[in-house]
């Protein structure tokens, strides 16, 4: 099957960003790298220490935010993606970035999945551009329609090479990948780096906490194991994270740490509002004191082996020491042929390959499945005593909640399930 790459095609972009220019400029502020402001050390009873041992927060107040505000000489639209990248680098959850990519720093994580000093770094975080009057030297007042949430000072301006960061970041070129197909279709032709001060975090219709608030709420000392989602939970991935406590890794008094992303992702995927109301429905239903919930504004890459560092990286920033990674974590499929990008493996090989450095346990993820006789078990027990294995594909489940039927309490909560025939 022919597959059209992002290198035939070139350098393919529509506008993302809509400039708004004032008749006056002000100064600006010093250029510096993203990873070289002074942060925030964490306090010593949290047992995961953030990635590169401090917290990068970016909010200000009061005449510092005034400050920031009257150095912008233009304003900035953000889009959904865009909204995502600024709040998690203003609220910590970038750490140790304090700004979107200089050049020799997204050359760096593309080419080597590190910062310039070593330190490891899954995707490139990158603010993108068609207009070609910004220039180094400019600060953006980046927006979220009214209201203002971060000042970006801009302090360069790169041509990125599209074809060698989908690549390296995605293993493949072809346009069939969506994010491959979100930096040449989505993303603009130029990329800028620089600092940014935070002005305020985005108002959503879901509550995201910073990674200071989260690890405010996490009990002392204690293993945090984190699990990774963006589709409603539903029993075997219940199973699969409470049981995830028992593994011979994480120590006995641990907790699970609920962590869905709620941004973009696939076009077929359930809408973040949605999937939001499912968690709170779940959150209340349960009720386990060994289960906390949040929600990350992160925007999906399916980038599997280096979107998998990229979500440990961040959970590490939250305070977690462990990291669910189950089969085909953030992977993705042909949107022709429906042929897989990546082996049923590769996130679990390369996560395990880099955990000891990065500082982050992985737990694999169990293959449950659902029996008569014992309900869930591993797959390995249903077939050693000869199980009989129950199965309801997605495929039907949709086709069972649009048409009204009742779904099998074994496969689904109901109280989900309601959340999913009212929207």
């Amino acid at each position: 099957m022919f597959r059209v790459s992002l290198a035939l095609l070139g350098l393919v972009a529509t506008q993302t960003s809509a400039f708004v220019l004032p008749t006056t400029r002000i100064a600006r502020a010093p250029a510096t790298s993203p990873t070289q402001l002074a942060a925030t050390t964490m306090p010593a009873d949290v047992k995961q220490q953030p990635h590169g041992g401090k917290l990068v927060e970016s909010l200000v107040e009061g005449a510092e935010a005034e400050a920031a505000k009257t150095r912008a000489t233009q304003e900035v639209q953000l889009n959904d993606r865009q909204l995502c990248d600024v709040e998690l680098i203003i609220n910590g959850g970038f750490s140790p970035l304090t700004g979107f990519m200089n050049e020799e720093e997204y050359k760096s994580v593309v080419e080597t999945h590190r910062l310039p000093n070593g330190l490891l770094f899954g995707l490139p975080v990158v603010f993108d551009t068609d207009s070609e009057e910004v220039q180094p030297g400019a600060s953006l007042l980046l927006k979220q329609g009214d209201r203002p949430i971060a000042v970006f000072d801009v302090s360069a301006k790169y041509t990125p090479n599209k074809p060698l960061e989908a690549l390296k970041c995605y293993g493949t070129s072809s346009l069939e990948h969506p994010g491959v197909q979100m930096i040449a279709m989505e993303r603009g032709k130029y990329y800028l780096g620089g600092q940014l001060t935070g002005l305020n975090l985005p108002v959503r219709d879901f509550n995201c906490k910073t990674p200071k608030e989260v690890r405010a709420g996490l009990p002392t000392g204690k293993d945090v194991v984190a699990f990774q989602c963006r589709n409603p939970v539903h029993r075997a991935h219940y199973e699969l994270f409470t049981r995830a406590l028992d593994a011979p890794n994480v120590g006995k008094d641990g907790i699970v740490l609920v962590h869905p992303t709620c941004g973009p992702t696939q076009a077929d995927d359930i809408p973040g509002i949605v999937r939001y109301r499912t968690y709170e429905v779940l959150k209340e239903e349960t009720a386990n004191p060994r289960i906390e919930w949040a929600y990350l504004p992160y925007s999906m890459h399916m980038a599997g082996p280096r979107e998998a560092l990229q979500h440990m990286m961040i959970r590490k920033n939250y305070g977690c020491t462990h990291f669910i990674i189950g089969r085909d974590m953030a992977g993705s499929k042909s949107s022709v042929t429906g042929e897989d990008f990546y082996g049923a493996y590769d996130a679990q090989n390369f996560a395990k390959s880099i955990s000891k450095e990065l500082g982050v346990d992985t737990v694999p993820s169990l293959d449950l499945v659902f029996t008569e006789e014992e309900g869930y078990v591993t797959a390995e027990r249903a077939k050693e005593a000869n199980l009989h294995i129950k199965k309801l594909s997605g495929t039907k489940f949709r086709q069972m909640l649009r048409a009204g039927e009742d779904i099998p309490e074994w496969f689904a909560f109901k109280s989900v399930v309601q959340v999913l025939r009212e929207n």
